[in-house]
């Protein structure tokens, strides 16, 4: 292990020691495995690579000032991940292997869970291939459980601070039909392209519409919407967006602090009327949105407090880190401690 400088981590790749494997054949899950090598040796036919049978999730442990680790929400991940198998017609893998899965791979690689106070954490990345040689346009009848780690700093640089954002419209986020609420191949594969686009034009984030009529706010590429509107919590509600774990948190959180919530379609039109407006997923937890710029009418939207983030986006973020990093009581019992 090289010396890592955790408070420096961007959002990327470090190798860890371990990682954990699973197969399906034969129609049953095997045991899981440990294993040490970074490669997956893959069947050229593999229909993983040729009709998109994967599916991935996103999670993260902590180190708390009390030395102990924790991880948010293992179940809801485990259940989200067999919703996204049902629409690809792969095999469930099974919550409680997954939750088993999940404290072996984080208790191998627990040096590589960064300290408490340095704003890193431990991603953690499950993810499920179909591995079976065929051509033939039909599910696979082998797949490939896989579960690894590494550790990550804040996704956008600066941690919790103002986002710009920008409007196109000629960009859809996912494919038609409701694969934005599974991460599926070629799902995000097909917002990188406006991705890339409005970082070169100097944007932290893309904001999508719907597909159909081009007046309902989805989501951005990697992140939930949500917006305040005084005592109101309000995300969108789309078939096309990622049900994430994070805002369902947020949402929860939101109604522990007295404020009323609303999941329901969000018209561009509303954008002015908003007092606050984030991003949030697990990767960014909340990103405060200062401006949004709508890249085809010229409309500019600025939702910042003399270069600040708004009040309510703050106090939703320390509670929700402070669950994770356990320096607030986790009445839900969300957090599992390793």
């Amino acid at each position: 292990m090289n010396k890592i400088i955790w408070s420096k981590l961007g959002f990327g790749y470090v190798p860890t020691d371990y990682n954990i494997r699973c197969r399906y054949k034969n129609g049953q899950w095997g045991e899981l495995e440990i294993s040490s090598e970074e490669n997956i040796p893959i069947h050229m036919a593999a229909s993983c690579l040729h009709y998109g049978q994967e599916i991935f999730e996103g999670m993260k442990a902590f180190e708390g000032k009390d030395g102990k680790i924790r991880v948010f929400r293992i179940d809801q991940n485990a259940k989200r991940m067999q919703d996204s198998a049902e629409f690809l017609y792969m095999p469930k893998f099974p919550v409680e292997k997954f939750e088993e899965a999940i404290k072996k791979v984080v208790k191998l690689n627990k040096k590589y869970v960064p300290p408490y106070g340095t704003g890193a954490s431990l991603y953690i990345r499950p993810l499920m291939i179909g591995v079976g040689p065929d051509v033939g346009v039909s599910p696979s009848d082998e797949y490939l459980f896989v579960l690894f780690t590494t550790p990550v700093g804040p996704y956008f640089k600066g941690g919790f601070k103002l986002s710009n954002v920008i409007i196109l419209r000629n960009f859809d986020r996912a494919a038609p039909y409701g694969t934005g609420h599974i991460k599926c191949g070629g799902n995000y594969a097909a917002s990188l392209q406006s991705g890339e686009l409005a970082h070169k034009k100097g944007y932290s984030m893309v904001c999508y519409l719907d597909a159909k009529e081009k007046k309902y706010i989805d989501e951005c590429g990697a992140a939930n919407f949500f917006m305040i509107k005084g005592n109101k919590y309000i995300t969108p509600k789309s078939h096309s967006i990622l049900p994430s774990i994070t805002n369902k948190s947020l949402r929860q959180l939101a109604k522990d602090m007295g404020m009323e919530v609303e999941q329901r379609p969000v018209g561009v039109d509303e954008l002015p009327t908003f007092d606050e407006i984030g991003a949030c997923g697990t990767a960014a937890v909340i990103s405060p949105i200062g401006v949004i710029d709508d890249g085809d009418t010229g409309a500019h939207y600025d939702f910042s407090k003399n270069g600040e983030a708004g009040p309510i986006s703050r106090k939703l973020y320390e509670r929700l880190k402070g669950i994770q990093l356990g320096d607030v009581e986790d009445v839900h019992n969300w957090v599992t401690i390793l």
